[in-house]
């Protein structure tokens, strides 16, 4: 049972983070059409940089924990 739950478990993780993977690719190529559009200094161009940043701390944390989950898993 606590196999099928650490599959399930796995999974939902897998699909944040790919979720969060498109949020990212999104944001950055939204942040990059505003920067060549309105210039890198422009107000709209600095806080898509600031969310996408936010978006990639959130990614390396996620990856982070769950290879540390991975490496307690094997471990038991």
């Amino acid at each position: 049972m606590s196999l099928i739950l650490h599959s399930d478990y796995n999974q939902e993780k897998a699909m944040n983070i790919t979720r969060l993977e498109i949020m990212i690719n999104f944001k950055r190529n939204r942040m990059i059409r505003s920067g060549i559009k309105k210039g890198l200094n422009h107000p709209d161009t600095i806080r898509l940089s600031q969310q996408l940043d936010k978006l990639l701390n959130e990614y390396q944390k996620g990856k982070f924990y769950r290879s540390i989950h991975h490496i307690a898993y094997l471990q038991c």
